[in-house]
Parts: C-alpha cells; structure tokens; sequence
C-alpha cells in the first residue's frame, strides 16, 4: 500500500481515486498532481514506481495543505469565529447551522437525535 503525505491510500484504485482518501484533496487538486508528476491517472496505485510515490510525495507536502495541518487551520478558523463572538460564531458553539439554513425541521446532521417535548403542539379547543 503507497503511502502519501502520511495517509495509506487504496493501491487497487486508479492512482485518481486513491490521491482523494487525502483530506484536502478532492478531484480537481488530484488532477492537477498527477499532470505536474506526469502520471497517468488511470494508473492503479500499486502499479506505481518506488520514484513515483517519492515524487507525488514531495508535490504534496511542498504545495498543498492537507491532513492534520488542515484541520488545525480549519479548527482555528472556527476558534477565531467563537472568539471575536461573530453570529457564525455563536452559531457553531450553540451547535446550529451556519450558513444559514432552515431548523424548524431539518437540521438534525447539527442538532443531534431529535428530543421529543411533551405538549409542544399545544391544546386544541
């Protein structure tokens, strides 16, 4: 199994597929390493030379922001929203969604399992 920027990725994948297990890299960035490795995408992983994978390696530790480096900064782009008490802010601490999408149904992916109220549609009559 090949080894990149620190992840194991699929080797009976095409090399495409496999470079998008990186978090940080999705269709577009997997593109655009393999035309700067002049790689083949539709090469499998395994298939890949011992150069090859080094190659890979050093375009994506020297050029892109991935793994745990990018989710510190995507952490400490939230920390920064709590701290300055912006409305996205407050919407991340109160566990809400923050772009502003409906909640009065919906939402459960933020809000968590539905907490069921007695008597919240009220008394008829």
């Amino acid at each position: 199994m090949p080894r990149i920027a620190g992840v194991d990725i699929p080797d009976r994948k095409k090399i495409y597929y496999s470079l998008q297990y990186i978090h940080g890299i999705g269709p577009k960035f997997a593109a655009e390493i393999l035309a700067e490795a002049k790689i083949n995408p539709e090469t499998r992983a395994s298939e890949l030379s011992e150069t090859e994978v080094s190659n890979l390696n050093t375009i994506v530790d020297g050029s892109y922001l991935v793994e745990g480096g990018l989710r510190r900064q995507v952490q400490q782009n939230i920390q920064r929203l709590r701290e300055i008490r912006s409305y996205r802010g407050a919407r991340h601490r109160a566990g809400l969604p923050t772009r502003g999408q409906r909640t009065r149904c919906n939402a459960r992916t933020r809000k968590g399992r539905a907490k069921t109220v007695a008597g919240k549609k009220g008394v008829k009559g």
